[in-house]
């Protein structure tokens, strides 16, 4: 069993880090349950802003679609980081359009496996999350950070179906409540 490095870090400029081992830890079920429930509304608001007849583009051949991404950040979740958590081997599967055709089938496909999920993680125990669970390529990591990465994960996926829907010229919602440009209006001027 490979065990993965998770404590280090790492610095873009040669000088050391220093570690604080209690910081950004998932300690509080409930706290994380509540963030975590904030990043994926933000990831279904997005979501809901994919045309029907540009749920099957990808800028290119053999790269995730639309639908890949949103059905991949449920597959996953559910798939992966929720089995792993429970001491089970992963059964991701892949994202095809077997798992959900069509936009309402697909944004059901993300609520339901999204649901699922915050079941199961939602039965851990505070020692549960600081016990050690097997990643699929065999590393051994703390629940917590495993959950973070999941977190991670989705973030990373959307920020895709935001770059995407740009690409198509589709309108998205600003992430936070307000443009950069809105905030550059609103900033104090040098």
């Amino acid at each position: 069993m490979r065990v993965a490095n998770d404590d280090l870090a790492f610095s873009p400029i040669r000088r050391p880090v220093v570690q604080r081992h209690n910081t950004m830890q998932i300690q509080d079920l409930d706290i994380f349950l509540d963030y975590f429930g904030k990043v994926h509304q933000r990831t279904v608001r997005v979501a809901h802003c994919i045309p029907a007849d540009k749920l099957e583009w990808s800028y290119r051949e053999g790269k995730f679609t639309l639908a890949d991404l949103v059905r991949h950040i449920a597959a996953i979740e559910r798939h992966m980081f929720a089995e792993t958590i429970q001491g089970k081997p992963s059964r991701y599967a892949g994202c095809g359009k077997e798992l959900a055709d069509g936009l309402e089938e697909v944004l059901a496909f993300l609520e339901k496996m999204h649901g699922e999920s915050v079941a199961i993680i939602s039965l851990l125990s505070t020692e549960d999350l600081n016990r050690k669970c097997i990643t699929p390529d065999g590393a051994s990591i703390t629940v917590w950070k495993w959950l973070r990465a999941m977190v991670e994960h989705e973030i990373h996926h959307r920020g895709q179906i935001y770059v995407y829907l740009a690409m198509l010229g589709v309108p998205t919602p600003p992430l936070y409540g307000l443009t950069s440009e809105q905030v550059r209006d609103l900033s104090l001027k040098p």
